[in-house]
């Protein structure tokens, strides 16, 4: 049995500055000039997620922004991780002043 990674739900996520998404009848291509490397995705909430991370202070409210229920969370959690391992999604450095306790 393959183990899934999730990758960390309350932190901030972004796609890579060189992957783009193109949309399609089945969901999206993730395309990374960098590594040219090609992923598909075929669930177009997971395709709303990762469009929302860059919006999103967290992971975890991307996919409460799109409805994803808790009980999908290491799902979704899961195939985000896969995009982070073949580098199609970065770890965004959180705004300055979240998380500080600052005004």
């Amino acid at each position: 049995m393959r183990r899934l990674l999730m990758i960390d739900l309350d932190r901030a996520w972004d796609l890579h500055p060189q992957v783009a998404l193109r949309d399609e009848p089945f969901g999206a291509l993730v395309y990374h000039f960098g590594t040219r490397k090609l992923s598909f995705l075929k669930d177009r909430r997971l395709l709303a997620v990762v469009r929302g991370l860059a919006g999103a202070p967290t992971a975890r409210q991307a996919c409460a922004s799109c409805a994803v229920p808790p009980a999908e969370l290491p799902r979704f959690g899961a195939a985000l991780g896969a995009l982070a391992r073949s580098a199609m999604l970065v770890e965004r450095a959180p705004a300055a002043g979240a998380g500080d306790g600052a005004p």
